[in-house]
């Protein structure tokens, strides 16, 4: 009888336990006690005073590369950042600047055998470090998919869709490499970390 009675009480004090926590968590989520009036403060500043509104109140920064591709598709790069792993991280966006919907190239994921069985991905995207005399080629996974965007299919007229590459990343001295992509022209872009 007193293995029942001590089982029903560590059942009780485990309730009590998560009850008090819960109890702690919605108290410590509840009011900020005037936290919730800085960011109205700093936009009504600038507002107020005229001054030109910061990244963080709507404007976007200018991409570090255009990219023109057919028929008025348009890569715009909007960052390409060194990561501790080894690898550069490519970001942009596809924008359909034409007056309507266009086919994603197929020829975006290059014609190796090994991607060209994963569908429509932008694989065949390469940076090129002309001071090194190096190519660095999209990675993959285990499986042979490009760490890339894939499943582009068709984007719509004024649309933007984002998208991603993964390279390996150049020596710690190269920041500033040549981007490529099959059908686009190139852009020089800065590569940051």
């Amino acid at each position: 009888m007193s293995i029942r009675f001590t089982a029903k009480a560590r059942r009780g004090l485990v309730a009590l336990t998560v009850v008090v926590g819960l109890a702690v968590g919605v108290a410590s989520c509840g009011s900020g006690g005037g936290d919730d009036k800085k960011p109205d403060a700093s936009a009504s500043a600038s507002a107020g005073t005229g001054s030109k509104p910061n990244t963080q109140e709507g404007s976007s920064p200018a991409p570090l590369a255009e990219l023109r591709g057919q028929d008025g598709l348009l890569l715009q790069i909007t960052s390409a950042n060194r990561d501790a792993g080894g690898f550069v991280t490519v970001n942009g966006t596809f924008k359909n600047d034409a007056a309507k919907s266009l086919v994603i190239p197929s020829e975006l994921r290059g014609d190796e055998t090994e991607i060209l069985k994963h569908g429509t991905s932008l694989g065949g995207a390469t940076l090129v470090d002309s001071k090194g005399r190096k190519r660095y080629y999209v990675l993959r996974d285990t499986d042979g998919r490009p760490l890339t965007t894939i499943g582009l299919t068709t984007i719509d007229a004024g649309q933007t869709i984002p998208v991603f590459m993964q390279f390996p990343s150049p020596p710690a001295g190269t920041t500033e490499v040549t981007i490529q992509l099959p059908t686009f022209s190139s852009g020089d872009i800065k590569i940051s970390g």
